[in-house]
């Protein structure tokens, strides 16, 4: 099943609707969220009888939750410290059906008040293990008052203690990656049904730690049906089709042709990289069009990849020339996915001829670097007529197409992401981290792999390849899926090429190289 990410209106949307709808009792849900956080520990934290655990409860449904984590402890023969931040009295619902159950095993210790707070939190500084239950996605502010002073508290009382927050760590706000306050840093995250924003957005997601999503109960219908969900996140079990076995009788016109128009005098890496990258993602066939000058030294890179001659300016890229004659249209005759712009240089005529290209022909087109920068000012020219096109800048790009500086686009990425793929008609991948690839109809896909060690020069390349690769061999599913595809792939083979040699050493041709292994952790993957 697709992972939705949701928003904490829209979590309480579905709980409510789980429970309206298809009969599952909300005292159900939070016990089964409580089992969730438990069974996390054990795994994670075993063996727990070595662990001093403390606790710590709000008055909501997350404090209900920890009173189940408590109650689930103690059945086990565990003896963890539990404190409820606030009078029993005010507890409402779920929380205080479960205060009860706790009860009857011993009452949790009642530390409604700062003054409370501050005679008995020295008492906690021998403890490993903390369970934070105190506010969830409940926060609609900073934090204030009691609970921040409780908060700031954290660093010099829980010296020793590795932090498990219950949905959220408290103070961070759910529906968004911003800080908007104190809150607490977290080791991992344990969160229900689905991820939050805050779970993957920076900076928030940084105070989350590890986060692991634990089923409730909520039925997927409840998830797949509602079209308010527009947001996702990729995971490996979703590409089962990217890995599987191909037919024995099959040859190379089975798996595409991709053309890459790019590379010039003094930039012929680019284009040379994307060619091989297509080429270790699977295409059958690559071939390189670039200026005349530049060809041999393509050339030489590979072995396995063809290149074709064009004119070229006197800067030595390629010139409009290339449309005479019917040139160009001979060598896109017969290639399944066109990718434009890696290494092609900035030369006007280039640029033009950018332009011209992208609107004349109908097969898929991916566009990445100066084939970005052709269109920055004038998108408007930019004729999608539902042709698959795949623009994949970079936020400094994005900010040249979109009109907008650069920051703005950082600071607003999942709503430019969204509402340039559905103004343009285009299959849009804004780089950066979590990565986001959005459709023209306004579906987002969050990309969960991928690390610092990737902001290197042509890593944009190689994921320009792995694309065409990809829209080249499915062209039977969907673009933006793909699209997504690609971008994991291209993530996942950076991470393992940072696994081997460090953020620091990686180099696009690592993650090129990456790419067979980043195939067979995907394929090792589906059989768990």
């Amino acid at each position: 099943m697709t992972m939705k990410i949701l928003t904490a209106a829209q979590m309480q949307q579905i709980d409510r609707l789980t429970t309206e709808r298809y009969g599952v009792p909300s005292l159900t849900l939070m016990e089964n969220a409580g089992r969730g956080v438990v069974e996390f520990l054990e795994q994670r934290f075993s063996p727990l009888s070595t662990r001093k655990i403390a606790i710590l409860c709000g008055r909501g449904n997350n404090g209900g939750d920890g009173l189940v984590v408590a109650r689930l402890l103690r059945e086990r023969g565990l003896e963890p410290r539990v404190l409820l931040l606030a009078e029993p009295g005010n507890l409402r619902g779920d929380a205080a059906v479960n205060y009860e159950r706790l009860a009857a095993r011993g009452a949790p210790e009642v530390v409604p008040d700062p003054a409370a707070w501050q005679r008995i939190k020295s008492s906690l500084q021998g403890c490993t293990l903390l369970v934070d239950a105190l506010l969830g996605t409940g926060l609609s502010k900073p934090l204030g008052g009691f609970l921040l002073t409780v908060v700031q508290d954290f660093p010099s009382v829980f010296t020793q203690a590795r932090i498990v927050a219950v949905d959220l760590p408290t103070g961070v706000l759910a529906d968004t990656g911003d800080l908007i306050g104190e809150c607490v840093r977290a080791d991992a995250s344990v969160t229900f049904t689905a991820p939050k924003v805050a779970h993957l957005f920076p900076p928030a997601c940084h105070r989350v730690g590890e986060w692991i999503v634990r089923p409730i109960g909520t039925p997927p219908d409840a998830l797949e049906s509602n079209p308010d969900l527009f947001l996702n996140v990729l995971q490996a079990e979703d590409l089962e089709w990217l890995v599987r076995a191909r037919e024995p009788e099959a040859h190379k016109g089975n798996f595409g042709h991709v053309l890459i128009l790019g590379g010039s005098v003094g930039k012929t890496g680019a284009a040379a990289m994307a060619a091989k990258a297509a080429l270790r993602a699977g295409a059958g066939l690559a071939t390189v069009a670039t200026a005349k000058s530049a060809l041999p030294v393509i050339a030489s890179y590979s072995m396995e990849v063809m290149t074709e001659p064009l004119p070229e300016t006197d800067a030595g890229t390629v010139s409009l020339d290339a449309l005479d004659h019917g040139l160009l249209d001979t060598l896109v005759e017969g290639k399944t996915v066109l990718a434009v712009g890696p290494g092609l240089g900035r030369h006007p005529e280039t640029l033009e001829l950018v332009r011209t290209v992208v609107n004349k022909y109908a097969l898929p087109i991916v566009l990445d670097a100066d084939g970005l920068n052709a269109f920055a000012g004038s998108i408007q020219t930019l004729q999608t007529d539902g042709r698959v096109r795949v623009l994949t800048p970079h936020p400094g790009e994005m900010g040249r197409l979109a009109e907008r500086k650069t920051s703005a686009i950082v600071a607003h990425r999942l709503e430019v992401a969204r509402e340039f793929a559905k103004s343009h008609g285009v299959q849009l991948v804004l780089k950066g981290f979590r990565t986001l690839t959005a459709s023209p109809g306004g579906h987002v896909w969050v990309n969960p792999t991928g690390n610092p060690g990737m902001a290197t020069g042509g890593s944009g390349d190689v994921l320009t390849g792995i694309t065409a690769a990809l829209l080249a061999q499915y062209p039977d599913r969907s673009a933006t899926e793909v699209t997504a595809a690609a971008v994991y792939l291209h993530g996942l083979a950076g991470d393992i090429a940072a696994r081997e040699l460090g953020e620091a050493s990686v180099i696009a041709g690592d993650i090129l190289d990456a790419l067979p292994r980043a195939y067979q952790e995907i394929r090792a993957q589906q059989h768990h």
